[in-house]
């Protein structure tokens, strides 16, 4: 054969190779990706019901080291854990030690420590559940049951950034006051026959008070997440500027997300599509307030946004805010396995997911009706969106694939 035919010959083999490489090769491991997004989703759905039993497999630990160990860069909690029902359990019985004002903030809320030294953040109930709360959309108190839904839907969407919550009923009388810091016990009172307090913050006024009925008070704690992981505060590049007439920019300027890129920590690693994970996340529970995020200190970039504080969540189940799926819209780009996930929980799953997922809880019924059905309907929103964006910008543009391998050594 000759030289130039060789030369051919290997050219042809080259691009057939290529074309096996790209169309081939690349197909099987997305379908491999996206077999292994179902498997994640079945055994998802199959721990949806958490039992609240004090029974833990390691039973030299404590619940508060177990949930302690969960904790990695790029999760709370992992995938399977047989331990959840024990922590939760703990988290809604074990002992007050001691009661403080909340740590610094706009809503009140309490800070208890609770036998074995674990920190939770107390939110008192200040809504029934079929309230609704009118006005702009993070008008409002904060809303305990908010918080405990929030955590349930973090575990359904596979996310696992948010920290643990259950919720809890309190004497105010016997649990809290006896362990009460002065600063906190200052705030106490009683309205008729009603024991109330009004705590320390920005928003904090002696004349709105949590009030319990009689001395039960029902609200939600928060699992404090280790010393060992401090958490660093960012302001979030789709904030608002909470002043009427004023918007910030991404409320006018279409090519914002453009700037976005271009600035650290968006422009490399998973910092972005977390924002869009968050954004997708808040417009299901009716979440406008993020004007800030944490993560962990010192990670370039590379830690989960955390999802802290959802209590300004599940207000009103007619408003479907859609400025708060502005990073998606405006970006046009996804996580596929996110995407795989809401595909997963259309026609009615994902209400039916978190109604069971909610169903152990010690405050249930955690939600009305109103606002579960409300989440099937932005679920088919957030499709539309996306669908919107692969139609202009096309498949591969949009859904990206974005896969961390975790250790929980």
């Amino acid at each position: 054969m000759k030289l130039k035919q060789r030369v051919v010959l290997l050219a042809i083999l080259l691009v057939i190779f290529i074309f096996t490489k790209v169309f081939l090769i690349d197909n099987l491991d997305t379908s491999a990706a996206n077999r292994e997004d179902q498997r994640a989703f079945h055994r998802m759905m199959a721990s949806l019901h958490v039992e609240l039993d004090p029974r833990l497999d390691h039973t030299l630990q404590s619940p508060w080291e177990i949930a302690a160990q969960w904790v990695v860069p790029r999760e709370v909690y992992p995938e399977e854990t047989p331990e959840l029902g024990a922590v939760m359990h703990a988290m809604t019985t074990k002992k007050i030690i001691k009661a403080d004002v909340g740590y610094k903030g706009t809503q009140l809320k309490a800070l208890l420590i609770l036998e074995g030294g674990q920190k939770v953040v107390f939110k008192p109930r200040r809504y029934a559940r079929d309230y609704v709360v009118e006005g702009e959309p993070y008008a409002g108190y904060d809303r305990h049951n908010a918080e405990v839904a929030a955590f349930h839907l973090d575990r359904i969407l596979g996310f696992r950034r948010a920290p643990l919550v259950v919720g809890r009923f309190v004497n105010l009388r016997t649990e809290i006051k006896p362990v009460a810091t002065e600063q906190l016990l200052g705030t106490f009172m009683t309205v008729g026959n009603n024991t109330c307090f009004y705590g320390k913050c920005y928003y904090c006024r002696e004349t709105e008070p949590a009030c319990a009925d009689g001395d039960i008070m029902e609200g939600s704690v928060t699992l404090w997440l280790p010393d060992v992981w401090p958490l660093q505060k960012h302001r979030h590049p789709w904030g608002r500027t909470y002043r009427e007439g004023k918007l910030a920019r991404w409320e006018y300027d279409e090519s914002y997300c453009d700037a976005v890129k271009k600035t650290s920590p968006y422009d490399s690693g998973p910092r972005l599509l977390d924002i869009i994970d968050t954004a997708i996340f808040d417009y299901l529970i009716g979440n406008a307030d993020r004007h800030h995020y944490e993560s962990f200190q010192d990670d370039e970039g590379a830690s989960m946004l955390i999802l802290l504080d959802n209590a300004k969540s599940f207000g009103n189940p007619a408003l479907d805010e859609r400025s708060i799926l502005a990073p998606l819209y405006q970006c046009c780009i996804i996580r596929v396995s996110t995407w795989n996930r809401l595909n997963y929980l259309k026609n009615g799953v994902l209400k039916s997911a978190l109604k069971t997922a909610m169903s152990h809880d010690p405050i249930s019924p955690v939600l009305s009706d109103p606002h579960l059905d409300a989440l099937d309907q932005r679920l088919l929103s957030i499709l539309a969106t996306v669908k919107q964006c692969t139609d202009q910008f096309g498949t591969d543009v949009v859904l990206v694939e974005d896969r961390m391998t975790l250790s929980h050594l």
